[in-house]
């Protein structure tokens, strides 16, 4: 588990640097073009690298934001052998948006109803 907090760790060092040096394009160009390496046996399973991200997102240096994380997250479970998406979703009134992650369908990083209060913008 140390392994995989320090590897999120990274991850969100890294999506802070885009996000911040490169812009909104940069980082979504980069999640979706993560490809889905080929694992044997899914191991560790979503909810352990999930949980991983939300360790890191704990001894990250400044607050995490949705976008950074759910970046973080999507890239993580994508090279364990998840099929990830980020997905972008956004309310009109009071605006809002917000990013999260989802494995066949199901909410990996946030609650199981973010879907429905969110329109969806993106999926990548």
């Amino acid at each position: 588990m140390s392994r995989h907090v320090v590897q999120s760790w990274l991850l969100l060092l890294y999506c802070d640097w885009l996000m911040r040096f490169r812009g909104f394009q940069r980082i979504h160009a980069v999640v979706r073009k993560q490809r889905l390496h080929a694992v044997a046996d899914r191991q560790p399973s979503q909810r352990e690298l999930s949980d991983a991200i939300d360790l890191a997102c704990v001894f990250y240096f400044k607050r995490v934001l949705c976008l950074q994380r759910s970046a973080a997250t999507a890239i993580l479970l994508r090279r364990h052998g998840w099929s990830a998406e980020m997905v972008i979703g956004a309310q009109l009134l009071p605006f809002h948006s917000h990013a999260w992650v989802e494995v066949d369908g199901q909410v990996v990083n946030d609650k199981p109803y973010i879907a429905e209060i969110f329109q969806v913008l993106e999926r990548c």
